[in-house]
Parts: structure tokens; sequence; C-alpha cells
């Protein structure tokens, strides 16, 4: 005898998870843009001018999306210290990263910065008390040994300004753990929109002093982008991991290195050399495989 009640197809169970996967990869691609276009402009506006850009932009899109949802709710928030920090780490991070990649080629560099979620696991068993296990370990050691590769210590064409991304990375960590703190508490909209516009009114402040007159359309469309691939990027990333799991979307964050290896040679043609290649590949598999150890750790706990 059959049940008359119907199972719904298998995709249909699935879509979301596509959706977001979908959502995640078109934020991966603005990212590499953005990375792809920031190198380029710096070469003719300087770094913190390109910040307040993209961080004005990002306010004003992260308001008109906040607001009619939200209302003055987002406004509120239990600690206006914690904002202002997090606000303040970001906009020492995006220093750091405009910096080194005025020091490194796109796909060096994203490799670099994705190393991030690695550290995040190391660091997670200290400040929140959370088992890190040997394998994890053992793979961010391995990330921080392709990073090594790729900046190479010791080299003739070494200089200790190119542990910068190092340092961004570092921080980034610190970034990312105080986020997962503060989201214990606080709304995930209004995080993100104090952190913008802490941002945006601080680079404001320093345009008096860093402000370069741009006389080129190519110059201000370009800087544009910068800040409307952000707001899409970050926005598509938010939107992907409410439509999928972590353990879902994580294999697929290393693809931003594709990205960016695509976007260095199309615009600078620059394609990295063996050992770079080396450290960029230790690097995506000790993230991809991370990220699989992450799955298969919450499917045991789901058992």
């Amino acid at each position: 005898m059959t049940d008359s009640r119907k199972t719904p197809p298998h995709h249909d169970l699935r879509t979301p998870a596509l959706a977001g996967i979908g959502m995640l990869l078109l934020a991966l691609a603005c990212f590499g843009l953005i990375d792809t276009l920031t190198k380029l402009i710096t070469l003719q506006v300087p770094v913190l001018m390109v910040m307040w850009v993209r961080f004005a932009i990002q306010a004003v899109v992260t308001s008109a999306v906040a607001f009619p949802l939200k209302g003055r709710a987002v406004l509120r928030t239990s600690s206006m210290p914690t904002q202002m920090l997090r606000g303040g780490l970001l906009l020492v991070i995006n220093f750091l990263a405009i910096t080194s990649l005025t020091l490194l080629p796109v796909g060096e560099f994203t490799a670099i910065a994705v190393t991030s979620p690695l550290l995040v696991t190391l660091l997670a068993a200290r400040v929140l008390n959370e088992h890190v296990s040997w394998k994890r370990i053992v793979l961010v050691i391995g990330g921080f040994l392709g990073t090594l590769v790729i900046v190479r210590p010791g080299s003739e064409s070494f200089t200790w300004i190119l542990l910068m991304p190092v340092v961004m990375v570092i921080l980034n960590a610190g970034f990312q753990l105080l986020t997962s703190k503060m989201s214990q508490t606080e709304e995930s909209l209004t995080i993100h929109f104090y952190t913008v516009w802490f941002s945006a009114i601080a680079t404001s402040l320093a345009l008096f002093w860093i402000w370069t007159p741009i006389e080129t359309l190519d110059t201000w469309l370009a800087l544009f982008w910068i800040g409307l691939g952000g707001s899409i990027g970050h926005l598509m990333l938010v939107m992907a991991f409410e439509r999928a799991g972590a353990s879902v979307l994580m294999p697929y964050m290393y693809l931003q290195i594709g990205f960016g290896l695509w976007g260095g040679w199309w615009v600078f043609g620059h394609v990295p050399d063996a050992l770079s290649f080396g450290g960029i590949a230790l690097i995506a598999v000790c993230g991809f495989c991370g990220a699989l150890l992450t799955r298969h750790e919450a499917q045991q706990k789901q058992r």
C-alpha cells in the first residue's frame, strides 16, 4: 500500500543550499573584482581616498536596506564602545589590505587573506574555549607554511613590509572572533550598520589632509565600482549564509583565490612562479580540508 502523502522532489530540498552557493560565488567574484580594481586605482589615488569611497557607498547601501527592514530598531545596541572597536579594527584591516595589494600580486594576496578562517579555528581554542583537534592544528600550520612560501623571508626580494598581509590576517581573525561574540547579543544588520558608518565617518574626517583631485571619469567609475562591488559582495555573503550553513559554504570560499589569480592575470598580466603556485595550492588544500573537517564534525554532532 502506497502512502498518499507525496515527498517533495529531492532537488527541491536542495534549492536553498544551491541558491546559497550561487550567492556565495557571486560575492567572491565581487571581492575578486574590487581587489583587482583597488590594486589598479591605488596607482592614482591615495589609499585612504579609496577606503572613503568604499565605506561611504557601503554605508548608504546598508542604510537603504536596513531602515526599511528594521526601522529605528537597527540603531539599538547594547555596547556602543564595542561597535566602535569593531569599526576601528575594520579600518586598520582595510588599510593593511589595500596597502598589501600595492606590494603583492592579487592572486598571492588573496591566498594569504583566506588563511583567516584557519587561524580563527586555532584562536577559538584560547578565546572562546572551543575544542580544536590536532588535525586543525596541522592544517593551520600548513596554511602558515604556504604563506611563508609566497612571502619568502630570506630571499633577495623580501622586505619586512611584505609581512603586512600576515599582520592583516591576524587582525582579521581577531575581528571575526569579536564579531562572533557580538552576534550573541546584537543583530547582524545592526553590527554591520555601525561598522560601515564608523568607517565612513572616520575616513571622511581624513579627507582634508589626503584629498587628491580626480580629473578622469574612468577613475571615478573605478572608485564607484569598488564601493558598489563591496556592498553587493557583503550583501550576497549575508544572504548566502541565511540559505546554507557554514559547513556547506566554506569549501567554496577558497574559489576566491581563483578569482584573484584571474584578475591579476587579466589586468596586470601576472602569472605566479612555481614556488608561489605551490604556496597558493598548499593554502587552498589546507583551507578546503579544514572546511570538510568542519562539515564532518557538524554531521557527527547531528547524529
